[in-house]
């Protein structure tokens, strides 16, 4: 029988994910793994059936990787992956078949998709060295270039490279 992702990722979730619904009762689906091949095997599959991107990154606590999704992006993935007849824990099942049910209220706005920082716009708030001028530069928030750069000059995220350099 070839290999099936949805059949080979639905079981990495039975055993080690959780289906349902978060305290706000918003549909969610999860994974914590220390691997991180199946970490970014999920991400990767789940961009695909989803369109939703997720990074992966070690938490500080335990130095596993917890991977969430929620909302339609949770819908989409359960449906995807705990199909009618499909080989599953029951409890498991049944909770994804719920998630179809949840619908967005119509005064909750579904926030646009992240614009990743490139390293051409890192050497451009660094040369710059005002959030306002970036701001204006870049074509984003003051409030995103404030906090950019601030995790630039403070380690938190790794300076680009220079500009010619090769690699």
């Amino acid at each position: 029988m070839p290999f099936s992702r949805p059949d080979y990722l639905r079981g990495v979730i039975d055993a080690d994910g959780s289906v349902g619904y978060t305290e706000q009762g918003f549909p969610f689906v999860s994974l914590t793994t220390a691997s991180t091949a199946v970490g970014a095997y999920l991400c990767h599959y789940a961009k695909k059936v989803t369109g939703a991107q997720r990074t992966i990154k070690r938490n500080a606590r335990d130095s596993i990787y917890n991977i969430l999704y929620t909302k339609e992006a949770a819908q989409e993935l359960s449906a995807h992956l705990y199909y009618p007849g499909c080989l599953s824990l029951e409890r498991k099942r049944t909770a994804a078949a719920t998630l179809s049910d949840w619908v967005r209220p119509a005064d909750m706005k579904i926030a646009p998709p992240r614009r990743r920082w490139k390293a051409w716009e890192d050497r451009v708030l660094l040369k710059l060295d005002s959030p306002a001028a970036s701001a204006e530069e870049l074509g984003r928030t003051e409030q995103s270039c404030s906090l950019r750069l601030w995790r630039l000059k403070t380690g938190r995220v790794p300076m680009p490279p220079e500009e010619n350099a090769v690699g």
